[in-house]
């Protein structure tokens, strides 16, 4: 017989290497074949509801890395809920209306003037219904849990009529009117956007600094006196009504020496802008107030009109010269000032962003852009332009198309934020946010809102349920809003476009009697974000297994002011509260150099590529290493990476496999209060882990839970406890006490750790299952286990992280001896320790062979007032000395040990493993051992 023969080497079937790509997908069918995420809902019936509800990804093009740490992090938290007794369904969405879809079919060739809407809107969903099919696809194959087979579509029917209901509430409530005011348009879609589909960018304007000659002065200035206007849009000055000054600010009037006009400008401006404009020399005439200027007027620098003076806080001393043109067809600001002097409010400018002939002859036809230097040229000819110079500031710009966007007054739809804004405030109070910086900004971002503008001009959405009377007057009653509903339930919002508007109406609106005249349509559809924001009510009200408000809402820290803000809106005029009751923020993924992944700059990671290269668990574990609470930096060098912390799992996995193999549990388990010593120390030891872990995933704290079980499978078990049990599990009898009780806490950990990480790795953890001998098929249908407590579990601790002391400077002594080359491997050497009296007690007190937990062959403990000068000393009453152990090397423990030769049978052998084999493989004896 060999040596080896008599050692119990633990096997398994279990790959080192788990070729994720390939096995992952076989596993995700088998889930699905067996419906596993029904059988977890069915076994988890009559159980405390958990519902996370899904934000909906839009549904066009490839997922991108961000949808993929999104998603994951959902079924972390899902699959955690459903495996610690909560029925957690996850119902998986889709945005599926807008502007994007159009633009994909504009590309494709289609032109949407030349077909029908209904045509139109036909091809529009079917190219969403085959992204949501793309998109699902790559969703499923990060092993992500849901009903995948009923997600909610804002396409759908039932969702649609949903969403007239939600619109009949605002209705209701008088929070809707139509008003010609500044919205941010975009030129590049034809269409009013909302303020969360705006994203700045920095560009450089070409700002104006021009003189107003004044017309009226009220007897305070005189028609030599020129106010200097400043602007940083020159294309607007055609739409000027009037220069707005701040009541507040003191300003002078200046005589520039070889000048005879008088400029008017902010004396705390003065300064800097006279050098600008290279005034050397020049006389303060005298000074007023802004107050003082009020209900002046001035002539436009090149048309024949009016200007009005005004007041206005909004106007700064930061920059300009105190004085700012206005134009109330083309700012919000402006459009509030002109509300207030009753001055008119035109935006002479077509949907495509050119101007029109209302500007001027110059200016027909112009592209906005481009009416700038028409502008600048025509303050220069009319002798009004001081300077023109560019600044650097940021703007606004349409988020789908990338191009800058203008403010634009146009009929449209809005909702009065302002007539609900408290009760917005006080909903958000009663909510639960992660991190807690997310209350304040979504605060801030209610209190600051103004009113949302819900029309847009597009056909690809769900149609405002608006009908005109033939005077013009909108009909928005419960009535006609509900039938529409009921319409939309039965046929889709199709109807809408392909019936006449007295076919939309319910009994009674169209007969020769009534009231209102001949009926017409509103046109216009809904801003997405009413889409998605209704669907507390197309969802969670709709479907009976789930719950409203929803326990959670999990988006990246831009919903703030998009689903976050809409959602709650909608809730809060719905039902008086938060759709939530909690909500989670994250970052945004971005290159390894901290820009923002962009498809036009190249930085983007196609989750795909990395499953198909390293599978998806690699995704999975990555998301659990990221502090997604802000923005996480990622390359294909960090999944590398992550990829190392995996494998280094997977082997803490096979080790344990391999070591309980011929392990019973019902028969082989040793009570808690026969383990041995170190046995009882890690049983503890895991059991704080599993508390600790178990914390962190009810707080939604992922990262530091990574960092725990990182931390605990290294050290705690890799570095200690498996280094230990080599000389337990290897050597001593396969039945004895002290390897049953080893193995004992390794199959606890085994199962435990296998359940615990299943949220996290579910492909990795039904593969380990598979090679456990437990009753159920699926560790998905299992329960996270609760942390047990244990007597004097403290002292336990205490006492043995007062052994990880001495022990970490032995390991120092150790690393330091092969580095000098005193020896290779910690099973060559002698240990000598000198302790003070309250260490050597501590080691007594273990009860273990504590040479063995240091992994050495000899150990001497001497008195600390012992130590040689050549010993290593600590401030914890610790010496430590490591020198070549004397004898030979055991062929069977591989320990150095002097009594090996001491059984003449086994002349390769120590005592202790001689003593073994006698014993349990006497044929031996005899027949002798080959090495």
């Amino acid at each position: 017989m060999r040596v080896k023969d008599t050692l119990n080497i633990g096997r398994t079937k279990f790959p080192m290497r788990g070729k994720l790509p390939v096995t992952e997908a076989q596993r995700e069918q088998l889930w699905e074949e067996n419906k596993v995420y029904q059988l977890r809902q069915k076994l988890n019936e009559g159980k405390p509801t958990f519902v996370l509800h899904d934000g909906p990804p839009y549904a066009n093009g490839n997922i991108h890395i961000g949808h993929a740490m999104n998603k994951i992090s959902k079924d972390f938290i899902v699959r955690y809920k459903s495996m610690t007794g909560y029925r957690a369904p996850y119902v998986p969405g889709w945005d599926t209306h807008g502007l994007p879809i159009e633009h994909q079919l504009t590309k494709a060739g289609y032109d949407r003037k030349k077909m029908s809407t209904s045509e139109f809107r036909d091809l529009c969903r079917k190219y969403a219904l085959e992204q949501v099919d793309k998109q699902r696809t790559d969703f499923k194959r990060l092993g992500v849990s849901g009903d995948w087979d009923h997600p909610y579509l804002t396409l759908a029917k039932e969702f649609e009529a949903a969403q007239i209901r939600v619109f009949g509430e605002f209705a209701k409530k008088g929070l809707l009117y139509q008003a010609k005011k500044p919205v941010y348009w975009s030129w590049s879609s034809e269409s009013a956007l909302a303020e969360a589909e705006v994203e700045y960018h920095d560009v450089v304007a070409k700002t104006a600094f021009f003189a107003e000659q004044i017309k009226d002065g009220k007897g305070i200035l005189d028609d030599n006196t020129y106010l200097v206007a400043w602007t940083t849009t020159p294309w607007t000055v055609p739409a000027s009504e009037a220069v707005a000054v701040n009541a507040k600010f003191d300003y002078s009037v200046v005589k520039p020496a070889g000048d005879d006009r008088k400029f008017v400008l902010a004396t705390d401006l003065l300064e800097s802008v006279a050098e600008k404009f290279g005034w050397e020399d020049y006389e303060v005439v005298s000074h007023l107030s802004g107050a003082a200027m009020e209900g002046m007027t001035t002539k436009h620098p090149y048309l024949d009109r009016d200007i009005f003076v005004g007041t206005a806080d909004y106007v700064t001393a930061d920059a300009g010269t105190g004085m700012v043109h206005t134009a109330p067809g083309y700012g919000d600001d402006d459009y509030h000032f002109g509300i207030k002097y009753h001055l008119p409010i035109v935006a002479p400018i077509t949907a495509q962003g050119v101007l029109t002939k209302e500007n001027g002859p110059d200016f027909d036809g112009v592209f906005y852009q481009d009416a700038d230097d028409i502008s600048l040229k025509k303050l220069e000819e009319a002798g009004a332009l001081l300077l023109q110079e560019p600044l650097k500031h940021s703007y606004p710009f349409d988020w789908r198309t990338k191009k800058p966007i203008i403010f634009r007054a146009t009929d449209q739809w809005f909702v009065s934020i302002e007539k609900m804004r408290q009760d917005i405030l006080d909903a958000l109070e009663k909510v639960e946010y992660h991190p807690s910086w997310g209350k304040v900004r979504l605060r801030n971002m209610i209190k600051d809102r103004g009113d949302w503008v819900i029309s847009r001009q597009r056909v690809w959405g769900v149609p405002l349920p608006i009908f005109y009377a033939e005077d013009g007057t909108p009909i928005m009653e419960e009535e006609t809003i509900n039938h529409v509903a009921d319409l939309f339930a039965k046929y889709g919002s199709n109807v809408w476009f392909d019936r006449d508007a007295k076919d939309l109406l319910p009994e009674g609106y169209t007969n020769e009697h009534s009231p209102h005249g001949k009926f017409t349509k509103e046109t216009d559809i809904m801003d997405v974000w009413f889409d998605s924001g209704s669907s507390h009510q197309g969802v969670l009200a709709e479907r009976d297994y789930l719950t409203y408000p929803a326990d959670m809402y999990l988006e990246g820290s831009d919903q703030y002011r998009g689903w976050f803000n809409s959602s709650l809106i909608t809730s809060v005029v719905c039902s008086g509260q938060a759709p939530y009751k909690a909500v989670i923020s994250q970052g945004f993924t971005l290159d390894k150099h901290g820009k923002k992944m962009s498809k036009s700059m190249g930085n983007v990671i196609d989750p795909n590529k990395v499953v198909k290269q390293m599978g998806a668990e690699i995704i999975r574990l990555w998301v659990m290493s990221a502090d997604t609470s802000a923005d996480v930096r990622v390359s294909m060098g960090t999944f590398q990476q992550i990829s190392e912390a995996y494998r280094k799992l997977r082997n803490t996995f096979r080790f344990l496999l391999a070591n309980t193999s011929d392990f019973n549990a019902a028969e082989d388990t040793v009570s808690y209060e026969k383990l041995e010593a170190v046995d009882q120390y890690m049983l503890v030891n895991f059991n704080r882990f599993l508390k600790q872990m178990r914390t962190d995933f009810d707080q939604y704290d992922f990262l530091d839970a990574y960092k725990l079980l990182i931390n605990f499978v290294n050290n705690d078990l890799s570095a200690f406890y498996m280094n230990v049990a080599k000389d337990v599990l290897y050597i001593e009898p396969a039945d004895s006490h002290v390897r049953r009780s080893m193995q004992t806490v390794f199959y606890q950990i085994l199962v435990s750790l296998v359940k615990l990480l299943t949220p996290i790795l579910p492909h990795t953890t039904e593969e380990v299952w598979g090679y456990m001998n437990e009753p159920e098929e699926f560790v998905q249908l299992t329960d996270i286990p609760e942390a047990r407590d244990y007597d004097g579990a403290a002292d336990l601790l205490d006492k043995w992280t007062g052994f990880m002391e001495v022990r970490s400077h032995v390991l120092k002594g150790l690393e330091e001896a092969r580095n000098a080359k005193l020896l290779s491997k910690a099973s060559q050497a002698q240990i000598d320790l000198y302790l003070n009296d309250a260490q050597a007690r501590l080691l007594d007190s273990l009860d273990a062979d504590v040479a063995l937990l240091l992994g050495v062959p000899a150990l001497h403990v001497h008195p600390l007032d012992e130590a040689p000068d050549s010993a290593a000393k600590y401030d914890d009453g610790v010496a430590v000395t490591v020198t070549a152990a004397p004898g030979e090397t055991c062929a069977r423990c591989r320990m150095v040990k002097e009594d090996v030769d001491s059984d003449s049978a086994y002349p390769t052998l120590c005592a202790r493993c001689a003593q073994i084999v006698r014993t349990n493989f006497p044929e031996t004896v005899a027949e002798g051992l080959e090495k």
